[in-house]
């Protein structure tokens, strides 16, 4: 199953969030990329974050991030 656009938009929005403190959050404003906006909504509906608008990471959004990011340097390495 290939990853969808709103997937993508998704992790996006997840890699931006720090993993150095659970105190670091992030904020998309209702002037953002209306599918980055969407995409944010999305991830607390999931129950990922805890605002509407970002805020800060759950517990299963914060393991959703250690994976997204480790997916990402995989990815990313030069064999």
């Amino acid at each position: 199953m290939p990853f969808q656009t709103e997937l993508v938009d998704e992790l996006n929005i997840l890699v931006q969030f720090s993993l150095s403190s659970d105190m670091t959050g992030i904020k998309v404003h209702s002037d953002a990329d209306p599918r980055l906006v969407a995409a944010t909504a999305r991830l607390y509906d999931k129950k990922l974050i805890t605002a509407k608008d970002g805020g800060y990471l759950t517990s299963i959004g914060r393991d959703a991030v250690e994976h997204a990011k480790e997916a990402l340097r995989i990815l990313k390495s030069n064999p």
